[in-house]
């Protein structure tokens, strides 16, 4: 048996990410969300936390010395350094713990040829390299912005600055070897995940890779 797959995904915040993840895991793929590493690494008790609370102090910590994760996010938001500084805390560990699970998942063989990694910001990091194939959620820029607003209750302006932080989606296209369109309703989303599944198993047992590790389109 072949090496598992490993499949990163990626895209803009608010496009799509997590249900498209959840989508994949419908089919048999087994999934790693950074997002949820970043939640654990960020709880007391755990390095993430320690090293946060020592780079910006106690005032981001809430009545229950948990991190304010609202309050910390409009400060990197607004401020690019204090931006770089998180995520030069967070993302060694997030790529240390991402590494740890996909050999843990390698290790057990699951019935599936496939681990996907939902990863928002693994452009912009360089750590899209490490995958065999990138899969990228896209989403039309009036619906990503409106979607972000009414998921986490925010302002026009603080949305906007969460979307400017990251790479522009039509550069992030320039990298996808697979494109999810999801501006309109999640059952064509889903339709979608079910071909690029089936396509890229379909092209993993043909062995049709390139010679760049990725696979042919």
């Amino acid at each position: 048996m072949l090496s598992m797959l490993k499949v990163g995904l990626t895209g803009g915040i608010a496009c799509g990410k997590s249900y498209t993840l959840k989508e994949f895991q419908r089919y048999g793929a087994h999934a790693i969300d950074a997002d949820q590493i970043v939640h654990q690494l960020l709880l007391p008790g755990h390095a993430g936390y320690q090293k946060v609370v020592e780079t910006f102090g106690t005032e981001f910590l809430d009545a229950d010395s948990k991190l304010d994760r609202r309050r910390l996010g409009d400060l990197v938001f607004s401020d690019g350094a204090a931006r770089q500084k998180l995520n030069d805390i967070i993302h060694p560990l997030v790529f240390a713990e991402e590494k740890r699970q996909i050999e843990e998942a390698e290790l057990i063989r699951r019935r599936t040829p496939m681990i996907v990694v939902d990863a928002a910001l693994m452009i912009e990091t360089g750590s899209y390299r490490n995958y065999d194939v990138i899969l990228m959620v896209y989403s039309r820029p009036e619906v990503q912005l409106m979607r972000l607003i009414l998921r986490d209750n925010l302002t026009e302006e603080e949305a906007l600055k969460r979307i400017v932080s990251q790479m522009p989606l039509l550069e992030k296209l320039k990298y996808a070897d697979y494109v999810i369109e999801n501006s309109g309703k999640l059952s064509n989303t889903a339709e979608q995940v079910a071909h690029a599944f089936k396509d890229i198993v379909f092209r993993y047992e043909e062995n049709d890779f390139q010679g760049s590790g990725k696979l042919r389109q």
